[in-house]
């Protein structure tokens, strides 16, 4: 169900880059503290990137990721990038040591494939919700409205509605 889930949210936010034109993708806005939708886009993508690309050593670092100018500039870029992450998705649970400094401070704390793709998910939507903001200022794109909403959110609505 997490990989189903993952290819899904990812599928929305790739249903949304189709509509979007340059100047909407690389446009700051000021309601994102004047990121763009194409930095949040890049954040999301890169996130899972680092975990595909780490995930044979068995140490993940979310802090060295490439940051590639082309995936926040370039919406099919982008687009092929979300392709090549939701095809590589399926992979053996292993353990995992998460490698991160804070305030100087070097982290290592153990985890494991499954947990790290449910934190991406989670860190997905949570990029989304705010893309979202940008996105509800243009009366000409159309988004789902449970874009950028968290799973158990709308499972929660949807028990409400019954």
């Amino acid at each position: 169900m997490l990989i189903p889930s993952i290819q899904n949210t990812l599928n929305e936010l790739s249903d949304l880059l189709s509509q979007l034109s340059t100047d909407d993708y690389t446009c700051q806005c000021h309601g994102l503290s004047n990121a763009t939708i194409g930095e949040h886009t890049r954040h999301i993508i890169e996130l899972f990137q680092c975990l595909e690309n780490q995930y044979e050593s068995g140490v993940v670092n979310y802090d060295s990721r490439k940051r590639d100018y082309a995936i926040q500039t370039c919406t099919e870029t982008a687009k092929s990038a979300i392709e090549t992450i939701k095809s590589n998705l399926e992979k053996p649970n292993k353990n995992l040591l998460l490698h991160q400094v804070i305030d100087g401070e070097t982290l290592e704390i153990e985890s494991n494939y499954n947990r790290e793709l449910l934190y991406n998910l989670e860190h997905c939507i949570h990029h989304q919700a705010l893309i979202k903001v940008a996105v509800l200022q243009n009366d000409s794109i159309t988004i789902d409205s449970n874009f950028g909403v968290a799973r158990s959110t709308i499972e929660y609505r949807n028990q409400c509605a019954q």
